[in-house]
């Protein structure tokens, strides 16, 4: 009987002492359990795979986006000084001591702005019968005119898409965030716990999206504005190509040789 009563409060020493320590150490024991949930990689990709349908569906966007923005730099760099190159030595053509006619075979068959600056004026000329008047001036500023706004359109092509991107990529990202947070609070209220493993997968999607957007929209304001100097540097180079030919026209009819140049062509 002394054994058995021995026995009985040896059980009740060690329930007593177990309920202490787990009264004692619950934060432990959440804490635990929180690393537990945790996901073991919260890697870009990885929060890329485990996110919602929605959300990568933003990443994707933003992604391409990006890879629009840099594909339209490095085209329009190239068309550019290509251009302005071949805009550089034609206009040296119209400041030399040369007639129209001359610079105009030169000029022939190309597809180049100051080529077409020149064939155009040249063809004005060709339908007003050699005649250097005022009303042909005029119908020649007209002409120029015409082809100067259509190359500029022309080279300027592909700009407002960097645009677009730099301004509806951030917006873009923001829908990431707001979708990836309003996950987080569903999870919260599905598994009736704050506790960090069912926020922070949300949150780390959320910030996910809203960093792809700034990648994406940043480049895409910065190149924007690099083309845009370089197309008005270009537009510039235009204007004084037609400048020159207005003045090549101009020096023709007051030598009297316009007649001349244009029926020895």
């Amino acid at each position: 009987m002394m054994q058995q009563n021995v026995l009985r409060s040896a059980i009740g020493r060690l329930a007593a002492l177990f309920g202490a320590g787990v009264v004692a150490f619950p934060a432990a024991a959440l804490a635990a359990t929180d690393t537990a949930l945790l996901p073991r990689n919260l890697s870009p990709w990885n929060m890329f795979v485990n996110a919602d349908i929605a959300v990568q569906a933003v990443m994707v966007g933003l992604a391409f986006a990006s890879l629009v923005t840099w594909t339209i730099w490095l085209a329009k760099t190239l068309e550019i000084r290509r251009k302005t190159a071949t805009a550089r030595r034609r206009i040296s053509l119209l400041e030399a001591d040369t007639v129209l006619a001359d610079v105009e075979k030169q000029c022939r068959g190309g597809g180049d702005a100051v080529a077409q600056i020149v064939q155009s004026a040249a063809r004005e000329a060709s339908l007003s019968g050699g005649i250097a008047d005022d009303g042909f001036k005029e119908r020649i500023a007209l002409r120029l005119e015409r082809v100067e706004a259509a190359m500029s359109r022309q080279i300027a092509r592909g700009t407002g898409v960097l645009a677009t991107i730099g301004a509806t990529a951030p917006f873009v990202g923001l829908f990431g965030t707001v979708w990836g947070i309003m996950n987080s609070f569903i999870g919260i209220s599905e598994a009736h716990t704050t506790n960090l493993a069912v926020v922070a997968p949300g949150i780390a999607e959320a910030l996910l999206a809203t960093a792809l957007g700034l990648v994406a929209a940043i480049p895409a304001v910065v190149i924007y504005n690099h083309l845009t100097r370089t197309i008005s540097a270009h537009r510039a180079l235009l204007g004084d190509a037609s400048v020159m030919v207005m003045l090549l026209i101009s020096r023709e009819g007051d030598r009297g040789s316009f007649r001349l140049a244009r029926a020895a062509e």
